[in-house]
C-alpha cells in the first residue's frame, strides 16, 4: 500500500524549485507517487566494461583511459580542444566542441573513467558524445547502471537523477506490498519497495528484470481480477429457460431484398442460444464498416419483442441514433413494432407523453442516445439492451440502462474491430462475435494519399464524381479557427466549407455539420445530404459512424496524420456503400516525417479493419486505439499489453483461481487497485466501479 506522503506535491520535494516543478507538472508530474512511476526511457550500463576496441560493437565505450595529448582543431571562436586517450586495448580521440574548459581537467597522463558513443571518422575512433569522471576506487557515476529519463523544459539529466536518489531514499522505505503474500512467494518477487528502488537505480540488469516483472505482473493482475469479477458478477444472475417465437424474424429476413451473409447467420444463432438460456446475454459484436450489425441487432430484438419484451437500443449521438431510428422504422413498422425515439432534445411535453406510453408498454423499441439511462426512464418489460459504439459509453452508464430491466440481455456493438490481445485482455468478460463477411456487391474503396500541395488534384478528382451525379464528404480534424493550441495552418471545418463553397464548387450545393451546430440546422443538413439535395457534406470526424448515404462515392480526408488508423478506417466506411466504385483521398501536410507516412500507406495497404486494428495497437498502443474520448483507457505505466502476454496469461490465471477460492478478495482489495491504476481514472470508470 502506498503511505500518505507518497501522495504529497513535488513542491514539497527537497532540491525542487519552482521553476522545475512547473516544468514537471506540465508533464503530468504532480506527487511524489507521479515521481515514483516516471520510468527511465533507458539505462546507461556502466557495470560492464566495453572497452575502446569495442567501438563498433553496438554499445557504448565504458572503460578507464589515459589522457596522452592535446591538440586543437579549427581557428578562432571555432577552435575546438582534441584529447587523445588511450586505454588497455585501442587509442582514441574526444572531440570536445563547446567544452575547451575541459584542457585544464583532462590533464595529460591522468585516468579517468569514460563512458561514450565512438565511431571511426577521419581514420581514428572519435566521439563527441561522452562522459568523465576522475579515476578512484569509488566514482559516483561509474560503476553503476545510471537510468536516462524522459526530458521536460531544460531539466538536465543529474538533476532528475538527484531529484529521484532523494525521493527513494526518503519515501520507499513505507511502500508495502501489493499483491496476496502467496502469489509474492510463489514467484519470488522482490518487495514493491525494493523494485520501485531497483526500477529508478538497478543494482544490476538482473535485478531490473525482475522488479519490471513484479511491476507488470502487479498491473495486469489487478486488470485481470477486476475483469473477471465483473464477470462471474453478471453470469451468476439467472432466470428461467425460455423459447423465443421467431414467425416476425422470419417474416423480416424473407423481406429482405438480399440474404443474410454467413457470418450475420452465425451470430444470430450465437445471440439466440444466449437469449434462451439461464444467464443473461453478455456479448460483444465486432464489424467492419458497412457488414451488417445493425440489421443483425433489429432481428435480434424482433424475438423478445414478439415475446413480449421491450428493447432499448442506445447510441452516442443524436446523428447516429436518429438513422437507426429511421432504418428501424423502414425494416420494422410494417411488422406492427411500435418504435420510439428519445433525446436529450425532445420538448417536454413530448417526453412525458413517450416516457408514459413506455413505462405502460405500448412501445417496444426505444431507441435514443444518453437520454435512456437517466431516472426518469422507466420500462414495463425491458428484456433486450443493444448498446452501438460501445466504447463511447463507461461501464456505469451501461449498468444504469441495465438496472431499467430484470436481467435482460445485453449486446455491445463496435465497428472499430478491436484486435485480438486487446479483446483477450480488456474484453474476457464478455463473449465475442464477429461479422467479418462483408454483403454482396460491395466493391473494395479505392485509398489515394496526396500532399497538401497537390490537393488541386484531389478537388479535380472529386468533382468528376460529382458531376456523374455522386456525392462527397470533406472531413477536416478540428472545427475552426477559433480553437487554441492548434497550427494555425491547420484547415477547419468551417473556413473550408465557405473556401469550397466560393471558390472550388460554386456550381454544387454544400451542407456543413460538426458537434457545435445546431441539432435541428443539423438534422435540416442530413436530411439534405441524405436526399440529395446536398451534394457535398463539409464536417468534421462527427460523420465517423452512421451516416449511410449509398451515393456518396467520395471521402476526402485532410490533415489525415491527425486521424488514428481505426479512425480513417471508420471515415473510409462512409464510402462505398452503393453499387459505384468509391474513393478515399488522404490528404497529408507536407511536413509529415517517415513514420507519419508509413501509418498512412498502411490505410492503402490494408482494406480490412482486423488487420488494421492490429496495426494501429502496435503503432498507437491501447490507449489511444478508441480515439479522444478513450485516451488513458489503458495506459498502463509498466506493463505493455502487445509484448507482455506471458505475463498477461499467467495474471489472469491467477485472478481467475484466486476468485473461485476467495471470490470476496476483490472487496478486500479496492484500495490496493486504486493504488495501481491511480494515474488511470477510466479504470475506475469502466472497470472498478462496475465491480
Amino acid at each position: 500500500m502506498y503511505a500518505d506522503e507518497l501522495k504529497y506535491s513535488i513542491k514539497d520535494i527537497k532540491g525542487i524549485g519552482s521553476v522545475t516543478a512547473g516544468i514537471l507538472s506540465k508533464a503530468g508530474i504532480i506527487t511524489v507517487a507521479d515521481l515514483l512511476r516516471m520510468l527511465p526511457r533507458t539505462y546507461e550500463d556502466r557495470k560492464e566494461q566495453v572497452p575502446l576496441s569495442d567501438f563498433a560493437s553496438g554499445k557504448a565505450v565504458n572503460t578507464i583511459v589515459e589522457v596522452q595529448a592535446h591538440d586543437f582543431i579549427g581557428f578562432g571562436r571555432k577552435k575546438t580542444l582534441k584529447v587523445y586517450i588511450s586505454d588497455s586495448s585501442a587509442t582514441g580521440v574526444l572531440i570536445c566542441f563547446g567544452r575547451n574548459f575541459l584542457q585544464n581537467k583532462l590533464a595529460v597522463g591522468k585516468r579517468f573513467f569514460l563512458y561514450g558513443v565512438f565511431s571511426h571518422k577521419y581514420g581514428e575512433i572519435q566521439s563527441t558524445q561522452f562522459e568523465v569522471e576522475e579515476y578512484s576506487p569509488d566514482p559516483r557515476h561509474f560503476n553503476i547502471i545510471l537510468p536516462v529519463y524522459p526530458l521536460s523544459g531544460n531539466i538536465k539529466q543529474g538533476t532528475m537523477r538527484r531529484i529521484m536518489n532523494y525521493v527513494i531514499s526518503t519515501y520507499t522505505a513505507s511502500i508495502e506490498n501489493q499483491l496476496p503474500e502467496t502469489i509474492n512467494r510463489k514467484y519470488s518477487f522482490p518487495s514493491r519497495s525494493q523494485a520501485l528502488k531497483n526500477i529508478h537505480f538497478p543494482e544490476s540488469m538482473e535485478k531490473l528484470h525482475a522488479s519490471m516483472q513484479l511491476l507488470k505482473y502487479e498491473e495486469l493482475f489487478y486488470l485481470q481480477l477486476i475483469i473477471a469479477r465483473r464477470a462471474l458478477k453478471y453470469k451468476r444472475k439467472t432466470r428461467s429457460t425460455r423459447k423465443l417465437p421467431f414467425s416476425l424474424k422470419n417474416k423480416l429476413v424473407q423481406s429482405l431484398p438480399f440474404s443474410l451473409t454467413p457470418d450475420q447467420k452465425t451470430v444470430l444463432g450465437e445471440i439466440q442460444k444466449d437469449m434462451e438460456s439461464e444467464a443473461p446475454m453478455y456479448r460483444l459484436l465486432q464489424g467492419d464498416v458497412g457488414c451488417g450489425k445493425t440489421l443483425v441487432a433489429f432481428i435480434a430484438a424482433l424475438g423478445i419483442i414478439e415475446g413480449g419484451g421491450q428493447t432499448a437500443f442506445m447510441a452516442p449521438t443524436e446523428l447516429l441514433a436518429r438513422q437507426h431510428g429511421e432504418n428501424a422504422g423502414r425494416l420494422l413498422a410494417s411488422l406492427g413494432v411500435r418504435i420510439a425515439y428519445l433525446s436529450g432534445s425532445i420538448p417536454a411535453k413530448q417526453r412525458r407523453l413517450l416516457l408514459k406510453a413506455l413505462k405502460e408498454g405500448s412501445i417496444d423499441l426505444l431507441i435514443g442516445t444518453h437520454a435512456l439511462f437517466t431516472r426518469d426512464v422507466t420500462f414495463k418489460n425491458l428484456q433486450f439492451v443493444i448498446v452501438d459504439e460501445q466504447h463511447k459509453f463507461g461501464v456505469l452508464q451501461r449498468l444504469a440502462l441495465l438496472d431499467k430491466g430484470q436481467t435482460p440481455d445485453l449486446l455491445l456493438m463496435t465497428a472499430t474491430p478491436i484486435p485480438r490481445t486487446l479483446t483477450m485482455t480488456v474484453f474476457a468478460d464478455l463473449d465475442i462475435s464477429v461479422i467479418k463477411t462483408m454483403p454482396e456487391g460491395r466493391k473494395a474503396v479505392i485509398t489515394h494519399l496526396s500532399k497538401m500541395d497537390n490537393r488541386r488534384k484531389v478537388f479535380e478528382a472529386v468533382r468528376s464524381e460529382l458531376k456523374k451525379g455522386h456525392q462527397a464528404y470533406f472531413v477536416y480534424p478540428r472545427i475552426g479557427q477559433t480553437e487554441k493550441e492548434e497550427p494555425a495552418q491547420l484547415h477547419d471545418a468551417e473556413t473550408m466549407f465557405s473556401y469550397l463553397k466560393k471558390k472550388v464548387y460554386p456550381e454544387f450545393r454544400l451542407g456543413l455539420v460538426h458537434s457545435k451546430v445546431p441539432e435541428d440546422r443539423k438534422e435540416t443538413v442530413m436530411e439534405g445530404f441524405i436526399s440529395g439535395t446536398i451534394d457535398i457534406l463539409v464536417a468534421t470526424s462527427v460523420v465517423e459512424v452512421g451516416v449511410d448515404v449509398k451515393n456518396a462515392t467520395c471521402m476526402v480526408i485532410e490533415h489525415a496524420e491527425r486521424f488514428g488508423l481505426s479512425g480513417l478506417h471508420q471515415l473510409r466506411g462512409r464510402v462505398g456503400r452503393g453499387e459505384a466504385q468509391s474513393y478515399a483521398f488522404l490528404i497529408y501536410s507536407d511536413l509529415l516525417g517517415d513514420e507519419g507516412k508509413e501509418r498512412l500507406r498502411v490505410m492503402m495497404e490494408h482494406r480490412d479493419g482486423f488487420s488494421l486494428s492490429e496495426e494501429d495497437l502496435r503503432i498507437r498502443g491501447p490507449g489511444e486505439l478508441a480515439g479522444r474520448q478513450q485516451s488513458g483507457f489503458l495506459k498502463l505505466t509498466f506493463a505493455d499489453i502487445l509484448r507482455d502476454t506471458r505475463i498477461r496469461n499467467t495474471a489472469r490465471q491467477d485472478a481467475a483461481a484466486i476468485l473461485n477460492t476467495d471470490p470476496g478478495f476483490i472487496e478486500s482489495s479496492h484500495r490496493m487497485i486504486r493504488e495501481v491504476f491511480e494515474r488511470c481514472p477510466p479504470f475506475e470508470d469502466n472497470l472498478l466501479s462496475s465491480g
